[in-house]
């Protein structure tokens, strides 16, 4: 059963026509990927599915009672809400139960006149709690909000960095469960290990329908089963995930040059039979003639544009960049304890770890922008670094595209040559009449296209790409991908895209905690595949060393301490013991006899109700991280 229909989309900005007739549709239960060049128009078709946005012709069907929900790049959040505030609203009729039993029960505490009145409405209130969820649905938002990285639950959204107002945004959405949920770009300001997580949650636990727009090519291939391209206006539907759809695309435009090269042909005969004399050409029948007029009209297969990146040459010497024993402390905080590290020519350094781990600072105090507080960084004599920063830093928004890569200069010197600039740029995907745009009115995407144009004349030999994939289209990424690899590029590179730095990576630097920073060769999934490896063995080892349980266990048991073995054990109990009391407690306040025979222990017994809901909330949560270590998880 559909979801929605679109039919007849068209849309077009100026001269440039994003939509031409796209039709589609998404069913229950679908993932359905959403992929397409930067500028493509995936973003626009997402907003005029959801309404925010109205297509120039066309219609969008949407089945009356389902919800859709859109998680747009630049969320708006509710201002002076907290975090867990904003994503109490994705659960809709509960919360607004919860507020109403909440501000009930403050009224009845505060013994105002009339108070007798609200104890019924508060009752009504803890029926429908329970009836939409229960309790522990407030439990399931911390957890969601946990697993996103969002620890600071209680901290002003209005305070918060871009990144993680997308992610208070999306674990509302998630509390949600909207009957189609339509995220764009979701993996964006996340590390590799939430993204993981992310991913088996839609793939395993979300139960509504995705269209899911991202250059995440792993997530894309794990989790959607539909895939829709958006090329040159027109909506193409393949059958399956990434490497699917990539097979499928090959097949179309493999027919496509045949159907244009059967077109030529019969073009090529048919003007052959146009050019014989005039009175030859009078006997023919005129239908013959309009279809050699329509042939030669006739718009032939347009050539998908790609980008095509390429590095200065620039010598290296054998000392690149290497650092011994480093420390680097911000504040209290130790980011990294004691690092050795050599880079040679050719090494490719993947750089992982999570939010706020440091990655970033790290790669600053081995640029030399930062001093270490203990050890030495050394940099080759040779060594030129060219940076790749995060926020994209070097680009000046209220100037051109031509302007920021070359000012003033209609030629660059490139590879050697000297070549103009158009032509530059064109290697980007801009077209010469979009030289001429200001860089404020560029996509995310095409913002980094100009700062890896203006990156990629500097005379550097080793590059430093801190997030070089965010807001990237796939198409874009594998141009980047196939520069560093066919050039033997030497780069260091900070990056959440797993299947990026399983293309690109050499070796992989990994923050793990307590500040630990770690060496593996490989690439990522060389990475995982070592760390998990290392951590068997640590198990193994702490299990041989770990004093026995007197009592037997199970396999479970030997990944917990024999401590936390007999926490887990105690805890379902004692959690069964809270919520009785809790039952008892919010029996009793139900009870108008209370208020009549004992009005002053109200406010002491709504005050226990409050602490037993705390307590409630802290042993599930401490018996849930018990459960999944317990797993092995």
């Amino acid at each position: 059963m559909p979801i929605l229909v679109a039919e007849g989309l068209c849309k077009a900005y100026g001269e440039t026509r994003l939509l031409d007739g796209v039709d589609f549709s998404v069913h229950e239960g679908e993932r359905v990927g959403l992929v397409g060049n930067n500028g493509s128009g995936k973003s626009t078709l997402a907003r005029i599915l959801v309404g925010e946005e109205q297509p120039d012709t066309g219609r969008v069907a949407r089945r009356r009672e389902a919800t859709i929900r859109y998680l747009s790049q630049e969320p708006a959040l509710p201002a002076g809400r907290t975090a867990r505030d904003v994503v109490l609203e994705g659960l809709g009729a509960w919360a607004e139960a919860l507020e109403r039993h909440e501000e009930l029960s403050q009224l009845i505490a505060a013994q105002q006149p009339g108070w007798e009145a609200y104890t019924e409405p508060q009752a009504a209130a803890a029926q429908e709690v329970e009836r939409l969820g229960g309790w522990e649905n407030s439990l399931r938002v911390d957890v969601l909000l946990q697993q996103l990285g969002l620890r600071e639950m209680d901290r002003n959204v209005d305070e918060m960095s871009g990144g993680e107002r997308r992610r208070v945004a999306l674990a509302r959405l998630l509390v949600e469960e909207p009957t189609l949920a339509i995220l764009d770009e979701p993996t964006n300001h996340l590390d590799a290990d939430t993204i993981e997580w992310l991913e088996t949650y839609l793939r395993e636990q979300y139960r509504g329908a995705l269209l899911l727009i991202t250059h995440d090519r792993y997530v894309l291939d794990r989790v959607v089963n539909r895939t829709l391209e958006i090329d040159q206006g027109r909506v193409y539907g393949y059958e399956g995930a990434w490497h699917a759809y990539l097979e499928a695309k090959a097949d179309r435009l493999a027919h496509a040059d045949r159907a244009e090269a059967n077109r030529q042909n019969l073009l090529r005969t048919e003007l052959e039979w146009l050019r014989r004399s005039p009175k030859a050409r009078t006997s023919k029948s005129k239908a013959r003639v309009d279809r050699v007029e329509a042939l030669r009209d006739a718009a032939g297969t347009k050539v998908e544009q790609v980008a095509r990146f390429a590095e200065q040459a620039q010598r290296l010497g054998g000392t690149v960049l290497e650092a011994h024993g480093l420390g680097v402390r911000l504040g209290a905080l130790e980011l990294v304890e004691s690092l050795d590290l050599i880079l040679s020519r050719g090494d490719r350094l993947g750089i992982v770890g999570p939010n706020g781990a440091g990655k970033t600072t790290l790669l600053r105090v081995l640029l030399g922008e930062l001093e270490p507080t203990r050890g030495r960084v050394v940099i080759g004599a040779n060594t030129k670094f060219a940076y790749f920063d995060q926020g994209r830093s070097g680009l000046s928004e209220d100037e051109s595209v031509q302007q920021n890569v070359a000012p003033d200069r209609p030629q660059v010197t490139f590879q050697g040559r000297s070549i103009d600039i158009r032509s530059y740029l064109k290697r980007f995907l801009f077209a010469p009449h979009r030289t001429r745009d200001k860089v404020s009115s560029l996509s995310g995407g095409e913002r980094a296209r100009v700062a890896l144009a203006k990156l990629l004349l500097a005379p550097a030999n080793v590059l430093v790409l801190d997030e070089p994939t965010n807001d990237l289209d796939v198409a874009t990424l594998a141009a980047l991908e196939e520069m560093l690899v066919q050039s033997n590029s030497t780069a260091l590179i900070v990056s959440h895209d797993r299947y990026f730095l399983d293309r690109v990576a050499t070796k992989i630097l990994a923050f793990e905690g307590d500040g630990r920073v770690i060496a593996y060769a490989g690439n990522y999934s060389d990475y995982r595949e070592q760390r998990a490896a290392g951590q068997a063995e640590r198990k193994r080892s702490a299990a041989k060393s770990a004093p026995k349980p007197r009592s037997s266990s199970t396999g479970k048991g030997k990944k917990l301490s024999y401590k936390e073995k007999q926490e887990l054990q105690r805890l379902p109990v004692e959690i069964e013991r809270a919520e009785t009391e809790a039952v008892e407690v919010e029996a009793l306040l139900n009870d108008p006899a209370l208020y009549a025979d004992r009005a002053d222990e109200v406010p002491a017994i709504v005050a226990r109700q409050g602490e037993l809901q705390a307590e409630i909330d802290r042993m599930m949560t401490r018996w849930m991280e018990l459960e999944s270590k317990a797993a092995g998880e």
